[in-house]
Order: structure tokens, then sequence, then C-alpha cells
């Protein structure tokens, strides 16, 4: 059993990885007077492409060992009414989260939304198994601190690839140790010393979005010249829609594969 780290040292650790990772292997830029390359590399917004794609391999070396047979053998076993009670479960789960980020972008009326939807659901939908809220009309939607980041004008920084935890950049990844750091639950738990819990809300969501992923990230490694290129794209172009509160797609192309 895992020991869960404290706050406090977690703050530590992932400020000195993000420093860390902002000084370590940038790509060397083209020359000034290359206008067309100079355009690209900042459209690319990738100047540590070097190391992020050593971390990227890294990463598809334990994803193909370990988190796609687990999100496999969780597909094989569990059918798709019991996938959807357990998303709808970790959805509620995350509504505290989602309500304070509503409300730090000034979207009382989403915030009203997601506080009806978590009492609904929970008090009616077997604590959150089932999103009767969605079936009366009020909709989920997900927020985090790192689209309430970009919603205060907080540049999204360089693009950067993490351990395990995959895409990302350090706005993005500031807001996600932010969410760890004040989560209502997390912060509970942690006090009543039920830690295992912690990790395995944490593992479920994890399994849970690689599931959902599994067809997606298949179809673009089949289709793609550079596997990292179009996954850099789908990130990207996934948390822009995000931040403006629109509907990802995960059937529509990334951008670096239409070129």
């Amino acid at each position: 059993m895992p020991t869960f780290i404290p706050r406090a040292a977690l703050t530590r650790i992932a400020v000195s990885l993000l420093s860390l990772t902002l000084v370590a292997g940038c790509a060397t830029p083209p020359p000034a007077d290359d206008k067309e390359s100079v355009a690209e590399f900042e459209q690319l917004n990738d100047p540590l492409e070097p190391m992020n794609r050593a971390i990227f391999e890294f990463n598809q070396v334990v994803d193909r060992a370990m988190l796609k047979p687990l999100a496999q053998g969780y597909r094989a076993v569990v059918p798709p009414f019991g996938r959807e009670r357990v998303r709808d479960f970790l959805n509620n789960l995350r509504s505290p989260v989602i309500f304070a980020n509503d409300l730090l972008q000034g979207e009382p009326d989403r915030a009203v939304q997601t506080a009806m939807r978590f009492a609904f659901n929970t008090g009616f939908g077997a604590v959150g198994l089932f999103d009767i809220a969605a079936s009366g009309g009020i909709p989920y939607h997900d927020e985090d601190f790192g689209q309430t980041f970009a919603v205060w004008g907080i540049g999204e920084g360089p693009y950067l690839v993490f351990p395990i935890l995959g895409p990302s950049n350090p706005r993005d990844f500031v807001g996600l140790a932010a969410e760890w750091l004040v989560d209502p639950l997390n912060l509970h738990l942690d006090h009543v010393g039920q830690d295992w819990a912690i990790w395995t809300r944490t593992g479920m969501y994890g399994i849970d979005k690689r599931e959902r992923y599994l067809d997606k990230l298949n179809e673009i490694e089949r289709g793609s010249l550079d596997y990292y290129a179009s996954l850099r794209s789908l990130y990207r172009q996934i948390r822009t829609t995000e931040v403006k509160n629109g509907t990802v797609d995960l059937r529509a192309k990334p951008e670096a594969e239409k070129r």
C-alpha cells in the first residue's frame, strides 16, 4: 500500500519537477532570418521537444506494459453499463472542485448547475452512481484549475510531457497540483487516514480515462507518421476547446493528421 505524500512535500516535488523540466533539453530554435521556420517553431510551442520525445518513449513503454492492458481488461470484464456507473460516480466526486472553478471563472450559472447536479445525483442517484441530473436536463461539464488559470489570462507556457502523467504544460501542471492539494475529498480522506481511498480513486480515474481513449489512440497510432506530433496536436486542441467550454469530439482527427 503506497504511503500518502504530505501536501507540503507534494508542493515542493511539483515545483522542483517543473523547474527541472523547464531547464532541461531545449530544442535549438531556427535562425531568426528563416521566418517560416520560426513561425512553425512558435506555433508548435515545443521548445523542449528532444526531452519531451524521450519521456514520451518511456511513457509508451509503460503504457504498453501496464496501462493499456489494464484498460483493455477493464473493458473486457466490465460491461458498458458498469463502466458508465463508475464514470458517473467519479464525475460526481469531482463536483466540489468543478463548483469552485465555476465560481473562480465568474460563471455563477454553471456553478448553480454543478451544485444542483451534485445534490440530485448524491441524494437520488445512489451517491452518484446514476447521473439522473443529466436525464433531468442538467448536463455534466468539467472544469479544472488549469482552465481557470487560462480564463484569468495565464498563458499555457511550453508544451511538456511528464513521466506517466503524459502531455501537459506548466499552467495545467500547476493546476493539477493545486487540485490535488485542495480537493475536499482528498483533504477529508487524508485527515481520517484513509489514504488508500485517494489512490484507489486516482487509479480508477486513470483506468477509466485510458479506456475511453483506447479506440482513438489506436486509430491515431496506426494512421500517424509521427505519433508524438499527433498526440501533441490532439492534447492542445482538447485543452483549447475545454478552456472555451466546448465539447471534445474524440472522433475528430488532430490537425497534425490532416496535414
